[in-house]
Parts: C-alpha cells; structure tokens; sequence
C-alpha cells in the first residue's frame, strides 16, 4: 500500500464536462465572478479600514468576513480557470495545501458567523452596555478565535486525510481537493475516518450553525416583544443581512458535508459546491451593502474623495 501511495505525485481534478466551445465563454464568465469577488470584498475591507464610523465589532467582523472570502474565493478560482482549458491536473503538494486553506478559510467563516449572530444578540438586547462589552479586545479575541479554531480542524483534517494510501486513482470527481472525493481514492476502509470526519462537521458547521440560530430566537423574542411596527422592522433590519448570508452559506455547505449520499447525484454536489465556493462570495458585499447605510455612506464618502483626488491631480497636472 505504500508503494502505491508514492507514485501519486499529482491528482486530475475532473470537474465538470463541458464542450471546448464553451471554453471561453466559461472562462470569461468565472473571471467576471472572481474579479466582481475580489473587488466588492476588497471595498468592504477599506471602507472598515479607512471609515471610523465603521470600526465598531459588526463592521471589523464584516472586514475580516470580506477577508476571508477574498482569500477563500482565490484559494479555487484561479485553478478553477486553468481548468477550463483541460489544464487539470494538480500536484500531490498543491492538492494538500489547497485543502488546508480550503478548511482553514471555510472552517474560520463558520465560526465568524456564529461570532457576529452573538455581536447582534447583544447590540439588541443590551444596547447600552453594547460598546462597552464589545469593545476592540473582545473583537480581536474572537477574531483570533475563529482564525486558531479552523486553523487546527484544517490541521487536522488535512494530515488525516494525506496519510490515507491513495492507490485505486489519481482522478478526483470534483473541480477542487476536498475531502469527499479524495477519500473515495483510498484503498483502504475509510469507515473510521468518516465518523471523524462527521465529528468535525459536528464541531465546525452544526455547532455553530445552533448558537446562531438560538440567538435569533432570542433576537426574535426581543423584537416581538417592541411595541410599535417601526421599532421591530428597525432592529430586524440590522440582522437581515447576516440572516441571508447564514441561509447562503448553510443551505449550501451543510447539503455537502451533511447530507446522506443517496439525496442527490454527485453534480448536484458539485452545483452546491459550486454556489457557497464562488456565487456565495460575490454576493455577500451587495447583500451588505444594499441595506445598510452606514456602509452606503461610507462608500459615497470614499467615492467622493477619489474623485477630489483625481480632480486635484489632473489640476495639477494641467498646471
């Protein structure tokens, strides 16, 4: 067994079927997602960087979500590109580190979420004490909470994975190194390994997945509880945005780690995949930002002050 395992020295990742004259159609179109990716997700990071309107807990934990997503979206995007043009194949090294950066970014985002639901738990319910609780210590803490958190299940994971023998293919059923379709390659029984692998799902998805959910239930409860239509639209409107993140990431995440293996066929996985690895990302800037103010005004300011920038250095050059 271990012989065959050394002569894995790179993997094909399969992805998805597509005729060469979609190449290039299929090619602009994931560029266009990556670039719409990294540009919104990078505003979001400026606008909390640079604003200071914007440095209370929920934007720095917005900034270090938009972060998070940018790196996430890049660990995939670029090889899912090469890809395109048949450029499949991956290196033993490469497939490793991209699933370690895979599970490190998601595992961390996991735990964000959860992290921001108690951010807005206690904007609401104890509104006075808010700044005062989380201050910028506490954002740090869980900031790096999150960061050590999937660090170590991306650790773990990974190592446990790159140790089974892989000797029945080099071919993985997906359009990145993930856990699922890698262990299908091993020749050994894997059965142990995937009671662990559920352990960590547990741990990473569905735990954190129940601390948001039971804090809404309360956000809820405090909203119900207000008296006048205006005053519950007003505080349900500060969570709306995470609400859909949560539902985007989740809904989609949750099916591929969770779900039984008779649900549905391996290309839907894929699709799902393929939702919360590059649709997911693009989305969450806009869904941020549509109804938030603060960050509209935040943008219209930065706006502004690029094009008096501008203005001055074309004076000046005219000059």
């Amino acid at each position: 067994i271990k012989e065959n395992q050394t002569t894995i020295t790179e993997f094909i990742l399969l992805g998805f079927e597509h005729p060469p004259e979609l190449w290039i159609p299929l090619f602009l179109l994931f560029f266009f997602v990556y670039i719409m990716t990294l540009a919104g997700n990078m505003t979001i990071v400026a606008l909390v960087v640079t604003d200071r309107s914007l440095q209370t807990s929920m934007y720095i934990f917005l900034g270090n979500l938009s972060f998070l997503e940018m790196c996430y979206t890049s660990t995939i995007l670029p090889r899912m590109l090469a890809n395109i043009f048949q450029d499949s194949s991956i290196s033993y090294v490469g497939c490793a580190t991209q699933m370690y950066f895979l599970l490190f970014l998601g595992s961390a985002e996991c735990i964000l979420l959860a992290v921001m639901a108690y951010d807005r738990y206690m904007a609401i319910f104890n509104p006075l004490q808010y700044l005062i609780h989380m201050n910028r210590r506490v954002c740090l803490s869980f900031s790096l909470l999150s960061v050590v958190g999937g660090n170590l299940v991306s650790l773990v994971q990974t190592i446990w994975v790159f140790t089974l023998p892989f000797c029945a293919s080099n071919k993985i059923d997906y359009f990145f190194c993930d856990i699922p379709p890698l262990i299908k390659l091993s020749c050994i029984n894997t059965s142990m390994f995937e009671i662990q692998l559920l352990s960590a799902t547990v741990l990473v998805i569905v735990i954190p997945f129940i601390l948001i959910l039971v804090s809404y239930i309360l956000i809820i409860s405090s909203i119900l509880a207000k008296t006048s239509d205006e005053g519950r639209w007003k505080t349900f409107s500060t969570c709306s945005s995470h609400i859909m993140v949560v539902i985007l990431y989740y809904g989609t995440s949750s099916f591929i780690y969770i779900k039984p293996q008779y649900i549905f066929s391996e290309d839907k996985g894929k699709m799902l995949a393929l939702i919360y690895t590059t649709i997911t990302p693009m989305l969450n800037p806009a869904i941020y930002s549509i109804r938030n103010k603060e960050v509209q005004r935040a943008l219209r300011k930065m706006m502004g002050n690029w094009k008096k920038n501008c203005m001055g250095t074309n004076v000046h050059m005219m000059a």
